[in-house]
């Protein structure tokens, strides 16, 4: 029997944003995507994050490596415009980027100000809605836009203590995804998002009691091995390969098992 080439991205031209260093989640999707042979776009918060995100885009041989700051305008706009004239077109990306501030995620939702509470929407939910639609001109032959959020699941549909406003803009995260779904599919574009479990990364830590959490998870879920970074590229690599080109507007878990047992 011939050998199956069906998850092979040699040839596609993949963006992803939010790598922070070794431990991100976008970083165990970027390292699948190379692995598959994708030449990548990859982006870098500020000259703090440099330090840590060149190394990993040189380690996967990025051929776009820009800074992209969400709150400074024009910087999305400027990271499209580079990917439009290198490439002429973009195949799939991965958004994982979510903020709130410290007092907004650890306090009470009620106590949140309208000025966090739309920072918090702004930078973890919207920027997902404004990537798409800078991409869906260089998608002009189909796509695939995947985002990425910790917690996903446990953080929209349940209560999270300790995870103030995020829950309610993960919820509005997980609709985004299948409105946008519905709008861009004639287009041949898909929209997924990847709800993992109680992975450990710089994120988490701002998360009090996470090692609590991430103990609950472990005891509870039915798989016994907890989901990692590569996990979750692994299954990022299948959505964005043509061999899921009619898989789109889902919320994938990868979590043990976690999301179907009952707290």
């Amino acid at each position: 029997m011939a050998q199956s080439n069906l998850f092979s991205l040699a040839g596609k031209k993949g963006l992803v944003v939010g790598i922070a260093n070794d431990q991100s989640i976008a970083w165990g999707c970027a390292k699948a995507f190379h692995q598959m042979g994708a030449e990548l776009a990859i982006t870098y918060l500020n000259e703090k994050a440099d330090r840590f995100v060149r190394p990993l885009a040189e380690e996967v041989k990025s051929s776009i490596y820009v800074p992209l700051d969400l709150l400074k305008e024009g910087e999305l706009e400027a990271v499209f415009a580079q990917i439009k004239e290198k490439w002429g077109r973009l195949d799939f990306l991965v958004h994982a980027v979510a903020f709130a501030a410290r007092e907004d995620l650890h306090g009470r939702l009620v106590d949140s100000s309208a000025k966090g509470f739309s920072l918090a929407m702004d930078i973890s939910c919207h920027s997902f809605v404004r990537m798409a639609k800078l991409a869906e001109p260089l998608m002009d032959k189909g796509g695939s836009l995947v985002t990425l959020s910790k917690l996903t699941y446990y953080g929209s549909q349940k209560v999270v203590l300790n995870y103030g406003l995020m829950g309610p803009v993960k919820a509005a995260l997980e609709s985004v995804t299948k409105y946008m779904a519905a709008e861009l599919g004639q287009k041949k574009i898909r929209v997924n998002a990847i709800s993992a479990g109680a992975i450990a990364t710089r994120a988490a830590s701002g998360i009090s009691g996470f090692s609590d959490l991430q103990k609950n998870y472990a005891e509870k879920s039915p798989y016994p091995e907890l989901s990692s970074q590569d996990d979750v590229g692994a299954l990022a690599a299948y959505l964005v390969s043509d061999v899921a080109k009619t898989v789109t507007g889902g919320i994938h878990y990868v979590d043990a098992g976690f999301n179907v047992v009952a707290p």
